[in-house]
């Protein structure tokens, strides 16, 4: 016969599986004796977590992408005011970028090859909200 160890299931405050858990019941970290099977949840749940993660960009990703199309989609035969879409083109890329780098203006200035200065400036004056 083979002799089986206990797990000890504990509430958890990690701060990773609080961050990534949709569900309102309270995460929970495993306290394993065996050092093979603590071994292979741990790499199970790097494996969630990455995975949660892609999904995240994924997500982030595909707006996006639909924003993208949003702002080509243009009927240029009824005729456009053309500051106007450069300076909307403009906010809407502004925007993205700060969602994607979660109001890091200094990161969202890298991500769109400008100075943070620079998109300071255009932020205050075009009254950008994020």
């Amino acid at each position: 016969m083979s002799s089986e160890r206990a797990a000890a299931v504990e509430p958890g405050s990690h701060p990773r599986l609080r961050e990534s858990s949709s569900s309102s019941s309270p995460p929970m970290q495993l306290r394993i004796a065996d050092h093979p099977v603590r071994d292979r949840v741990q790499r199970l749940v790097t494996l969630a977590l990455s995975l949660l993660n892609e999904a995240q960009n994924l997500a982030r990703d595909k707006a996006f992408t639909e924003a993208s199309a949003q702002l080509r989609s243009f009927n240029i035969a009824e005729g456009i005011d053309f500051y106007k879409e450069v300076e909307r083109f403009e906010i809407e890329l502004i925007r993205l970028a700060l969602d994607r780098t979660h109001g890091c203006q200094a990161k969202a200035a890298r991500l769109l090859g400008i100075k943070p200065t620079t998109l300071n400036s255009k932020i205050k004056l075009m009254g950008i909200e994020y």
